[in-house]
């Protein structure tokens, strides 16, 4: 069957979603083709559910320490089983919000395989989408004006790399675990590498990150991952960088043998997994990329221009998919400003300086903006003040006084370059900082802003001051 459309929208993931919305909002007929569930990897198996373990894991830890405040308690265990329980209702609850918000948009769903059609007798141009299903129905085909290609990433792969999902696994995998190891290796020293190593360690795993480049988190600012190595370190978990992992090495018993390459020594390491978490790659195969004139780079992501629209100016890329930053709310923004390019409304548009990035493990990571490595590079004429966790009277209070915040002003003008934190709950706290680079803010106009005391927020307000000559605690 043919139906017509003003946009369909390839994947239901955040990022398509949220278009959808949007699309509808502004009066196009819209629908969605997804071949699994609404809410794709961020609601399923990325964002939420690793931030929900991550929260069963500071709980775990909150009570092993109650002590310090006061509080007697027998000594704790961690049911990773009841931790799953308590993800997965998060995720349905989330899941039926997201239902209840296509249906009451009037957005169609398709639940099956999108593929984009060349010109054929439904359309003189490509775009028509054919949606197969994986039961006796006919396929329907979508006919519509414009397409947006919003099929997210998936974990990408060592060459020569079996994964077997159990003894080797990746994210998607640990997901849905149903037991702790006693150990693991985790291969990649990225977001998803580190936010696994802090869950893992807090509830128990003796954890091993093995990375391959110079140091960790490679495009964060060097204080933060100096920061961030020393506290991981205290922990108990061991990093190993500029460290390449030998796939042809792996052997399988009661443990996984593998050998590493560390400044030209060959070293063994064993664990009872290894997770794989060297980064994600794009959703492209089997959509019928090949019967368009859409391009795609070297790394396999689709190539858009500053309005995300691809070689087919009629179909855009949103997301994971076009190569740019792998977060879910670059993708809402992307598929946003897409969706109202198609029905010809200008807006603002905004820089990945002015976008934050979040590391939600233990410690949290927060930043927006430029590195200083990236400041130097540019050949910015620049300061830097940094204001610890211990001048926070709230940090105390909380008993996390461990941490900073790094600004990064520009000389000349004042403006703000870069905000980078680690410490407790700074994920809470960049939005402030976000909201400041957008408005091209200074230090001097932070620094005015009146904070609430006592509160970790007062941080920003003494970073301020101290970029102002004016430094009162810290």
């Amino acid at each position: 069957m043919a139906l017509n459309y003003d946009l369909v929208i390839l994947g239901g993931g955040t990022g398509g979603y949220v278009t959808a919305i949007r699309a509808a909002q502004l009066g196009l007929t819209t629908a969605i083709v997804e071949k699994q569930k609404l809410g794709g990897t961020c609601l399923h198996k990325g964002c939420i559910p690793t931030k929900a373990l991550l929260k069963s894991a500071s709980v775990y830890q909150q009570v092993i320490n109650a002590a310090d405040f006061g509080v007697e308690t027998t000594a704790p265990t961690f049911n990773v089983n009841q931790a799953m329980v308590r993800k997965e209702k998060v995720i349905n609850s989330l899941h039926q919000g997201v239902e209840h918000l296509v249906r009451t948009n009037k957005i169609d769903v398709y639940e099956g395989v999108g593929r984009i059609l060349g010109p054929s007798i439904f359309s003189p141009i490509a775009g028509s989408i054919s949606v197969e299903y994986d039961d006796e129905r006919e396929n329907d085909i979508l006919v519509s004006k414009n397409v947006i290609i919003a099929t997210g990433s998936s974990p990408s792969i060592l060459p020569d790399m079996e994964i077997d999902h159990r003894d080797i696994v990746t994210s998607d995998d640990l997901v849905e675990m149903t037991e702790l190891p006693k150990s693991i290796i985790i291969v990649g020293g990225g977001v998803i590498g580190m936010e696994w190593a802090s869950f893992l360690h807090d509830v128990g795993v003796e954890v091993t990150i093995v990375e391959a480049q110079d140091q960790i988190l490679s495009t964060f600012d060097h204080d933060i991952v100096k920061q961030l190595k020393r506290l991981l370190t205290k922990k108990g978990i061991t990093i190993l960088e500029q460290a390449k992992i030998d796939p042809n090495s792996i052997e399988k018993g009661t443990e996984i043998q593998v050998k590493y390459q560390q400044q030209n020594e060959i070293q063994n390491i064993s664990a009872e997994k290894l997770l794989i978490a060297v980064g994600r790659q794009a959703n492209t195969k089997k959509i019928g990329i090949e019967n368009t004139d859409i391009q795609l780079d070297q790394k396999g992501f689709i190539v858009v221009n500053e309005h995300f629209q691809t070689k087919e100016s009629h179909i855009y890329a949103i997301g994971d998919v076009n190569g740019g930053q792998q977060l879910a709310h670059v993708a809402t923004y992307e598929g946003k400003k897409a969706v109202e390019h198609i029905a010809g409304i200008s807006s603002s548009s905004i820089t990945q300086q002015e976008i934050p990035s979040c590391i939600y493990g233990s410690p949290e990571i927060a930043m927006v903006g430029y590195t200083e490595q990236e400041v130097k590079q540019k050949e910015y004429d620049y300061r830097v003040e940094k204001v610890s966790l211990q001048a926070i009277g709230k940090a105390h209070v909380n008993g996390h006084t461990e941490g900073f915040t790094k600004i990064i002003i520009d000389k000349q003008t004042n403006d703000i370059l870069g905000i980078h934190m680690i410490g407790d709950q700074v994920t809470e706290l960049i939005g402030q900082a976000s909201t400041v680079k957008y408005f091209d803010g200074s230090a001097l106009e932070l620094s005015e802003v009146v904070y609430p005391h006592p509160s970790l927020s007062e941080i920003i307000g003494e970073a301020a001051l101290a970029a102002e000559g004016r430094k009162i605690h810290g």
